[in-house]
């Protein structure tokens, strides 16, 4: 089955309609808006379940059920268009798989886990380790010096954006994301892995 893009709005508009229409306090909205986005956020969830040793340690459908219900609970949210919501998703998106390597950290018994990269392109990064830990803490420091690489961070990489997906969406040209996240891979290499060659980044 191919994967579903990031949405491309039916009607001219619609996303941003009825997100205009949700920031108005039209409770309809929200229950319109979530079938446009639910199937790619839905296919996001399950590629890291196809990549799990054990399903039942993240469930895809129970993933994006709980992104539902957080961004339910961010009715009053003050976005404008799809760059705004796509944004906060994905940053929701992050905060659930952060949850999820905290919980896993608690839970853990023993070693021999079975490695789990965030990426392909973060292969360094373990979403069931403190790995994960350490990627939100660098995050959120390189955050108060770039908030719009962090963005390009977790369109590209907790959302499940492509390249040409987040260029859209940041209004920027692929060329450019390309290079802001090869940058940014790089910087969060050395600052998770200080003295490292940068060879796996």
């Amino acid at each position: 089955m191919a994967r579903p893009e990031v949405i491309v709005e039916s009607a001219k508009g619609e996303i941003t309609l009825l997100l205009a229409k949700w920031k108005d306090g039209d409770p309809s909205a929200f229950e319109d808006l979530m079938p446009l986005v639910y199937p790619h956020l839905r296919h996001v969830a399950a590629a890291y379940i196809r990549r799990e040793r054990n399903p039942d340690v993240l469930q895809a459908t129970a993933l994006v059920h709980e992104l539902y219900l957080r961004l339910l609970n961010q009715k009053k949210a003050a976005w404008g268009d799809r760059r705004h919501f796509y944004t906060f998703a994905a940053k929701v998106m992050r905060m659930i798989l952060i949850d999820h390597a905290r919980e896993s950290q608690a839970q853990m018994r023993g070693g021999g886990r079975e490695r789990v990269p965030l990426s392909d392109d973060l292969l360094w990064v373990n979403i069931d380790s403190p790995e994960m830990l350490d990627l939100n803490q660098a995050l959120d420091e390189l955050g108060t010096l770039d908030a719009y690489k962090v963005q390009l961070v977790e369109l590209r990489y907790f959302l499940g954006c492509t390249a040409e997906e987040t260029a859209s969406l940041m209004q920027v040209s692929k060329a450019t994301v390309d290079r802001d996240l090869k940058f940014t891979k790089s910087w969060l290499f050395r600052r998770l892995h200080p003295g490292v060659v940068e060879d796996a980044a």
